[in-house]
């Protein structure tokens, strides 16, 4: 099968978003400290992570300039990586004046669960009007596995496209647990969205995806095990935006699942845990939820939590490859 994909303009958007996340590091971290950012850990979770206490948070911010200034180069059919961005920034927005109430206001609640979701559900209601009045893409869905199958709810596309990336959202969120786990499970994530976008000929969805593994990767060298900065919900809720909108812009939210079982697994998690705690009084099937807290407390390490969640991630994509 012939792609007509330009390279170029794949890999100069993420060499742009690496050294743009990486550089922007070097001045936001010590402004953060010097902010009092520091993340607080919870008294109940794993021993190892009370060390973290105090890492500076809210380092979401250079995932969003990475992917933002990468997603702008001038290259043709970059208009399309703007429905990507409409998610990933607005999502981050969210999860930044989350962030910001917490740790810069001292404000524990931070934002409400109202104020997120009646937040969440805005930007994905923008989001559906720019792809569709605006890129006219539809809000059909391929189904997996049955090729040139697609579902189209109708009046229905919008609602369930609001509950996709709010779950989306969610998932994402509670992966951000470990140093470097949140990231790497989404840069082999977006890594099937791009080779689809490849295969679809997306130029415009393939920056988009690039510029964010290029932005996720420049983080992660400062996030990586032991992190010296965590995303906090500035950037956990920023990818599962762009998570929604590469699915969205390819058609493919019902690959989501796949590809992102490990978000799906992690929300479960909790989901679980906290309605067997509630009808039991008090047992719990995990040792902590979500359920990375679960096998570090079974003993693994930070590192092999990474590792095998990423692996996982990377067959999942391959699986989903064959799915397409």
């Amino acid at each position: 099968m012939h792609v007509d994909v330009d390279f170029t303009a794949a890999v100069v958007p993420f060499l742009t978003a690496f050294l743009v996340s990486a550089l922007s590091g070097k001045k936001l971290i010590p402004f953060l400290r010097r902010l009092k950012a520091g993340q607080t850990e919870r008294g109940d979770g794993p021993k190892s992570h009370i060390k973290k206490t105090g890492t500076p948070n809210m380092g979401g911010i250079m995932i969003l300039l990475g992917m933002t200034v990468g997603c702008l180069m001038p290259f043709r059919g970059n208009i399309q990586t703007i429905p990507v961005l409409i998610l990933t920034i607005g999502f981050g927005i969210i999860g930044f004046l989350d962030d910001y109430i917490k740790v810069v206001k001292k404000r524990s609640d931070g934002l409400s669960v109202r104020q997120k979701f009646l937040l969440q559900v805005v930007v994905a209601l923008c989001f559906a009007f720019y792809v569709q009045r605006i890129h006219y893409v539809p809000l059909t869905m391929k189904v997996p596995f049955f090729t040139g199958l697609t579902l189209d709810f109708g009046i229905f596309n919008i609602p369930i496209m609001v509950f996709v990336a709010v779950a989306t959202v969610n998932g994402t969120n509670f992966t951000d647990g470990v140093d470097g786990l949140a990231s790497c499970v989404t840069v082999a994530a977006a890594l099937f969205f791009v080779i689809a976008a490849a295969m679809a000929a997306a130029s415009g969805v393939i920056m988009a995806g690039t510029s964010m593994i290029g932005a996720l990767l420049g983080f992660l060298l400062y996030n990586a095990y032991p992190a010296k900065v965590f995303m906090g919900d500035t950037g956990s809720l920023a990818l599962g935006g762009f998570i929604t909108g590469m699915a969205y812009m390819l058609q493919l939210p019902l690959f989501i699942p796949i590809v992102g079982m490990i978000y799906v697994i992690e929300v479960l998690s909790v989901i679980i845990q906290v309605s067997w705690y509630k009808k039991t009084g008090g047992r719990r099937i995990f040792r902590m939820s979500p359920i990375h807290h679960h096998f570090e407390l079974g003993g693994w390490s930070e590192v092999r939590v990474v590792a095998v969640f990423t692996i996982a991630t990377v067959v999942l994509g391959a699986a989903a490859l064959l799915a397409l």
